[in-house]
């Protein structure tokens, strides 16, 4: 199946992690299994996952949707798991994920590079072995730094938005999306031409 894409959003599974800002790549691939119809079902009990076919200026491609049931920091089990089981090479992978180095709302998209500290990307890379697969980092912003920083960073990831930011959601999350599908239809070099720029 090599002329088909993996898209997986990152996240944790379970209640008390739903709408969290950790949970960022969950909620695209959630949009995105709406938009195309795409139904999850387990998958070796690594993820949810299912198939489906987008359609975007003439063109239609296949793809598998997943969200690890792995937890964030095991992520790369899932996703080695789905590439192996699809025939799925590292360059038809797209991986959403939040990302706290850039402020909320801002997109950036990439391929390969440095994980910056986020655990599910160094999973990832590990089991995957390479990191020559692409990004969408969704900024959700930084706790305040300083003391007892790695408590404060937790409570950060793991809490849900508010204000603005909550009113403002469900277009990120649009655009989020809009993102991994610019990636697939008109390569990474648009995608970042239309993403990574803007504030």
């Amino acid at each position: 199946m090599a002329d088909f894409w993996l898209i997986v959003g990152l996240g944790n599974p379970g209640k008390k992690y739903e709408g969290t800002r950790h949970n960022m790549g969950f909620m695209c691939a959630d949009l995105l299994s709406q938009r195309w119809s795409v139904s999850l079902s387990d998958h070796k009990g690594l993820a949810l996952s299912g198939k489906g076919i987008m359609s975007l200026s003439g063109r239609t491609v296949k793809f598998f949707l997943a969200k690890p049931m792995t937890f964030m920091n095991d992520s790369g089990t899932a996703v080695a798991s789905l590439c192996s089981y699809y025939g799925i090479g590292a360059d038809h992978v797209v991986v959403i994920h939040d990302d706290m180095d850039l402020d909320f709302g801002r997109i950036k998209v990439k391929q390969g590079g440095s994980a910056g500290g986020h655990n599910g990307i160094k999973s990832i890379d590990r089991s995957l072995g390479t990191q020559d697969y692409y990004r969408v980092r969704l900024g959700i912003g930084h706790a305040q730094r300083g003391a007892a920083a790695h408590d404060k960073t937790i409570d950060w990831v793991l809490g849900g938005f508010k204000g603005s930011q909550k009113s403002e959601l469900d277009d990120f999350l649009t655009d989020g999306a809009d993102a991994a599908e610019t990636i697939i239809f008109e390569g990474i070099d648009k995608a970042q031409t239309r993403y990574n720029s803007r504030k």
